[in-house]
């Protein structure tokens, strides 16, 4: 039986519908099955058909603009504008039943026709009231033009079937008409909207146009029909609410001055979006979702696929909840559709992939299923169909056997969705029993008792005790909004409890109040706070176990977000991960506006170096580890900021061709070993013909422009933002020192190192390597570093050049005292093994060009063991002593205490491996004389020859 056979047999309506469309002279013969499949989906199509005969022969043709709504025909406007849209509607029902279109391109199609037919109402409207009226202009006589902003699935290009229209008017300035008989701005404006929604939204025999919704202008219904500008932005300032955020992120401009609209969103943009993480926005998302759940339930809801549960506008509330929460600092986020922001939140790791692609699944299934109900009669309906043979049809339009088997399918999506909805708005910390420490804070500042802190495990329970009532009665406190104070009020006792449950109570408490003194003002961190308690938890252990990351936490509480469990349980940062993070959060910024790109990448550079901290924190990598991805990480900041630098200077003096810079790399940075915290040493090199001029009105030569560009670069990397400044910069180990060009050639720099280093210059030309630049430069930069390295030296003169250079740095800055030990100075440490490792390298590259390659010192010990210099069990002995001896420090640093520890078996041990590898090498650092003779100048930066 062929397919229309079956489903005449099936259904008897669909014969009388067919039989109706060959009565009206329709050809339907060839067509049968397509025109019952249209039947079996759509009495509103077959209709359309019936009254307008001639669109079946034109039903697989392009789509038509909207009519021509002339003054002379004013009194057709309504007529033609319902006769076209129904047949465009029609268009697109012939297009889904046929498989032509798939879900995405019918919402699109519902959005152009609503687009379309919307502009041709307001430009007819805008029309008539000018030849009477005169043209609209603002207060200085300049024309200017209404904006109707779409919002809902019209401002997101997802219009569903029989979908009203949310609407919003505005226009720029406040004005008046300038006609035979003006009109103020606000009399316009009435008279625009009426006549827009009369030909839109009124019903006549033709039907309607699109049923017009305006109550999500401001203060509703109550409201002004339209505002200025002015007028807008200050409402949302003052009176926005969190309803209201929700519904401007898919605020589009659809008809009317679009530039003006675009620019008005953009200055509501912060209303929508926050600057920091925001998780106040699940708040008002329970609100409104008990609101609807109240709806629902008064009004036997339950099969409504939109607002029931498991329904469209979970999914939809469920995106927009986390753009809400990550808009603010992620513009990838901030797109109208709901469709591409689930691929954007997976891609951003805020949703499991496969949560991604379940709710994209059951989107598509539920809009498709919305549409199929609304298409039967063109009804604006949510809810499935109660009757037997309205639900056959339903089911076998969709392709299914019968209703439940539909059914089974439906439930299966909504069931999953509801899942997700929920875990995503469960309250992370129920309303805990009043338990001790939560009733002695709320009876600060005039009561509670020291004891109870004492008897929750605070040792100093005096100081603690002072310490909180000084802070209940804090300026940071005072003016706090109710809402403001109840966070405040979960989460502060929850970290006390948190904190007295851990290892140090004593020490986590003030960190915990300096950071919460910090953040009280921007509720949305405790929000973040109370919706996580993960979060809160991880907080309080890094606060116990590390004063460095406490004040970061407190300096940039943006960091928070690092304490989420994704990104603190997540994959360890990489060079990879980090460019991929750049590229996603500033592919929307103004290439132009360097300091909104350099804010944003000291965000990432906060954010990464936390992580790494944490890593390091918890013992997921080593510390050497760790120091090697603070360099890398440094890496790319500097490679980026090198990139912003040129821009700029390209823009002042032109291009320089046949030229390029490296950026080099020297001390800590170059030998891989960063700190938190650690300046970065950097020497810049370039290559340009002799004559080399740049190619702008302001041309210069080579040196000049290298010399501003390396300029930039250190400026840049030392801009004060809003996240601090990226790095320290110090650029004294270049040649001649802070007396020298901030740029070298590869010539003069060769022949520097050639003809006039001294040999702690040659020294830190170990650790040195570039960082960022040009490829041609790097490599020359590394023959010059071989061939000075591996330049044949006299041993003894070597020896006593290094041993007298250790001796005056020992000297300055070497802290130990009695039973303290300094762990890069004093005798024994970091610095005698980096000293022993650069005299190797200095005294045997020539004849081992190997043990030169590396910069690192785990690189250059397992040169030495290669090239037989060092016997492999030494070799062994110092990696474990360097490693050692990074633990300890990145420890100390961690702790926010000096690298100065408290000598132990251990630290003996490693400092007894180091002396002996150095009096082996002829370089007994035991024995320095207290005040050596200057044998050479001494370098401006000791602590990194």
């Amino acid at each position: 039986m062929h397919a229309h056979a079956a489903i005449l047999a099936r259904f008897p309506r669909v014969r009388d519908s067919l039989e109706a469309l060959a009565g009206a002279g329709i050809a339907v013969a060839g067509r049968e099955t397509e025109f019952a499949r249209l039947a079996l989906v759509s009495d509103f199509a077959i209709d359309t058909l019936l009254r307008q005969p001639a669109l079946a022969e034109r039903l697989d043709d392009a789509p038509t603009p909207p009519p021509v709504l002339s003054l002379e025909a004013e009194a057709d406007w309504q007529r033609l504008l319902r006769r076209w849209r129904a047949a465009e509607s029609t268009r697109l029902i012939w297009r889904d039943v046929r498989g032509l279109d798939d879900v995405a391109a019918t919402l699109a199609g519902c959005t152009r026709i609503a687009e379309q037919g919307i502009a041709a109402a307001l430009d007819a409207t805008v029309a008539r009231l000018e030849v009477r009226h005169g043209r609209f202009r603002d207060r200085e006589g300049a024309p200017q033009r209404l904006v109707v902003f779409g919002l809902g699935k019209l401002g997101g290009g997802e219009l569903n079937f029989s979908s009203d229209v949310d609407l919003v008017l505005a226009y720029p300035h406040g004005g008046a008409t300038d006609g035979a008989e003006p009109l103020t701005d606000d009399a316009f404006a009435i008279r625009a909207v009426r006549g827009l929604t009369r030909l839109l939204d009124e019903v006549t025999a033709d039907g309607f146009a699109f049923r017009v919704d305006l109550r999500l202008r401001p203060f509703g219904s109550a409201g002004r029909v339209a505002l200025p500008f002015a007028a807008m932005e200050q409402y949302f300032q003052n009176e926005g609410r969190d309803w209201e955020r929700y519904a401007w992120i898919k605020a589009r401009p659809v008809a009317g001055d679009l530039g003006a609209g675009e620019r008005l969103l953009e200055a509501l943009r912060p209303f929508v979006y926050r600057r920091y993480l925001d998780y106040t926005a699940l708040e008002g998302l329970r609100e409104m979702k008990a609101l609807i759940a109240t709806e629902v339930a008064r009004r036997e809801l339950a099969d409504d696929i939109k607002r029931g549960p498991g329904g469209i506008r979970e999914i939809e509330f469920l995106v927009q909840a986390l753009q809400l929460v990550r808009g603010g600092r992620e513009p990838a986020l901030r797109d109208r559709r709901l469709l591409p922001m689930l691929a954007a939140l997976a891609e951003a790791g805020y949703l499991a992939p496969d949560i991604a692609r379940d709710l994209r699944e059951a989107y598509l299934f539920l809009r498709h299923l919305e549409n199929r109900v609304q298409m039967r009669g063109d009804m604006q309906t949510h809810e499935l169909p109660r009757e037997p043979e309205a639900q056959a049809r339903l089911a076998a339009g969709m392709g299914f056997a019968d209703w439940d088997s539909l059914r089974a399918v439906l439930d299966a999506h909504r069931d999953r969705v509801a899942g997700e909805f929920g875990r995503l708005l469960a309250a992370r910390r129920r309303q805990a029993p009043d338990g001790a420490l939560r009733i002695y804070w709320k009876a600060l500042p005039d009561g509670g008792e020291a004891a109870t802190l004492a008897a929750a495990g605070f040792a100093d329970a005096a100081s603690a005790d002072a310490a909180l009532r000084a802070f209940a009665t804090s300026p940071a406190l005072r003016g706090l909004s109710a809402r403001g104070r109840s966070r405040l009020d979960h989460v502060l006792p929850a970290l006390l409890e948190a904190a007295a449950a851990g290892t140090a109570p004593d020490a986590a408490l003030p960190r915990l109040i300096a950071l919460v003194g910090a953040i009280a003002r921007r509720s949305s961190y405790l929000a973040l706070l109370h919706e996580q308690p993960g979060a809160l938890t991880r907080l309080v252990d890094v606060a116990t176990r590390s004063a460095l990351l406490a004040e970061r936490l407190a300096a940039h509480p943006l960091l928070l977000d690092e304490l989420l469990d994704a990104r603190a349980a997540g994959p360890l940062p990489t060079v990879e991960t980090f460019q991929a993070e750049w590229q996603r959060r500033s592919g929307h910024l103004d290439p132009a506006d360097t300091e909104a790109r350099l804010e944003v990448l000291n965000e990432l550079r906060h954010g990464f170096a936390f992580r790494i901290a944490l890593a390091a924190l918890t013992e997921r990598q080593t510390a050497v580890e760790s120091s090697h991805q603070l360099a890398a990480l440094a890496e790319c900041v500097v490679g980026v900021v090198l990139a912003l630098a040129e821009r700029e200077v390209v823009e002042a003096y032109g291009r320089l061709p046949d030229g390029g810079i490296a950026v080099l790399g020297y001390g800590s940075f170059g030998g891989l070993e960063l700190g938190f915290g650690s300046d970065l040493d950097l020497v810049f090199l370039y290559d340009a013909p002799a004559d080399a001029v740049s190619d702008g009105a302001r041309g210069v030569d080579a040196a000049r422009w290298y010399g501003r560009l390396a300029q930039k670069i250190v400026a840049l990397l030392g801009t004060l933002t809003a996240a601090g400044r990226l790095y320290e910069v110090d650029v004294r180990l270049r040649p001649d020192g802070a007396k020298g060009m901030l740029v070298s050639s590869v010539a003069s720099f060769a022949a520097y190192q050639r003809e006039r280093a001294w040999t702690w210059e040659r020294q830190a030309l170990v650790r040195a390597r570039p960082v960022a630049g040009s490829e041609a430069v790097a490599a020359a930069f590394a023959r010059v570093r071989h061939e000075t390295l591996a330049h044949p030296r006299d041993p003894d003169g070597l020896r006593q050049d290094i041993l007298a250079m250790r001796a005056r740095m020992r000297a300055e800055l070497d802290r130990s005292r009695a039973g303290r030990f300094d762990l890069k100075q004093g005798e024994g440490g970091l610095v005698d093994l980096e000293f022993l490792l650069q005299a190797q390298v200095l005294e045997h590259a020539a004849a081992h060009p190997a043990v030169a390659a590396p910069q690192d010192s785990p690189g250059l010990i397992a040169a030495l063991a290669d090239a037989g210099l060092l016997a492999q069990v030494q070799a062994a002995e110092l990696a474990a002593a360097h490693a050692a001896l990074v633990a300890r420090g990145l420890a100390c640093t961690l702790d926010a205490r000096p690298r100065i520890v408290e000598e132990d078996a251990d630290l003996a041990r490693t400092r007894a491996a180091i002396r002996a590898a150095c009096r082996s090498a002829g370089l007994d650092f035991t024995a320095l004389p207290a005040r050596p003779a200057r044998t050479m100048p001494l370098p401006e930066r000791l602590s990194d020859a």
